[in-house]
């Protein structure tokens, strides 16, 4: 499956078959949260809550993905991410884009 942010792979055409998407709502058990609260007192990187976010784009990808091999796809162009908060601690992220064949 090849995947790219642009709405053309070079050198190919393409067919188009529909919008795909993925999603997923993650968050962090309350003692990682608890402790990552402290970390705003004194700055820097919030470690925890940058894995659980790379962890939900992956398994937002992941679910992509498998909707665009499940329409025979050979590819996902004009690939986007997007996310929102849902609560304190707990986000959503979705992954989108056009599922296309390759002639």
């Amino acid at each position: 499956m090849i995947l790219v942010n642009t709405d053309y792979i070079s050198g190919k055409e393409l067919e188009t078959l529909s919008l795909v998407k993925g999603s997923t709502i993650q968050t962090k058990n309350a003692l990682r949260d608890i402790s990552q609260g402290f970390k705003t007192l004194v700055g820097g990187e919030l470690v925890a809550y940058n894995e659980m976010m790379n962890d939900a784009r992956a398994l937002a990808t992941k679910r992509m993905v498998e909707e665009a091999e499940a329409l025979g796809a050979d590819a996902v162009v004009n690939i986007r991410y997007a996310s929102s908060a849902i609560m304190q601690a707990a986000a959503e992220v979705i992954a989108y884009g056009t599922a296309v064949k390759i002639k």
